[in-house]
């Protein structure tokens, strides 16, 4: 079948609490095999929520990926067989203390396809109200709220380079303007 691979075998290299790799064997459409090195990953969810001024709520944490501080929406890891949507309001609910009186789903994102298969779902909150947040143990964030504006800003001038972030609020900023 045109555009496609067929997995022979698949040998787990390594696997741990966030992902597995994976080294597979495949056959590509013209009979020839090739390797494919894998990470698979549960898939995640995020959220952006944004108060009735118009703020949004985002977090500061280091990313080891990155080797830095990021400011990102709150997301995390799917637990197995979470629904994406219950993932993101508990997110929001750990990291923020916050909860959204309206949920908008924003579709989802893979990042590096190539070789990862982390699908991360994103969700936009509305009627918010605050609770108390209680990160998970080794979770160190910093909050931060700022004029959704500013925000949209920071993704063009390059400020804000989280990919489900970006995503988020330029999905998101359609939704708020009324042209989707």
């Amino acid at each position: 079948m045109h555009l496609s691979e067929k997995t022979l075998s698949r040998n787990i290299i390594y696997e741990g609490k966030v992902f597995t790799a994976a080294l597979d064997s495949v056959e590509l459409e013209d009979g020839s095999t090739a390797s494919r090195e894998l990470v698979l990953h549960p898939g995640g969810a995020g959220i952006l929520p944004v108060d009735d001024e118009g703020n949004i709520t985002l977090v500061r944490q280091f990313r080891a990926g990155a080797g830095c501080v990021l400011t990102e929406i709150c997301a995390g890891k799917l637990e197995k067989g979470e629904n994406p949507e219950t993932c993101a309001l508990r997110e929001l609910s750990e990291e923020l203390g916050l909860k959204a009186g309206r949920v908008i789903p924003l579709g989802f994102m893979e990042a590096t396809p190539a070789y990862d298969s982390e699908r991360t779902y994103i969700y936009l909150a509305l009627e918010l109200s605050q609770g108390q947040s209680h990160p998970d143990e080794g979770e160190f964030i910093d909050i931060v709220k700022m004029p959704f504006e500013k925000a949209l800003k920071a993704v063009y001038d390059g400020t804000l380079t989280d990919g489900k972030t970006q995503l988020a609020l330029l999905k998101a900023e359609r939704i708020l303007r009324g042209k989707a």
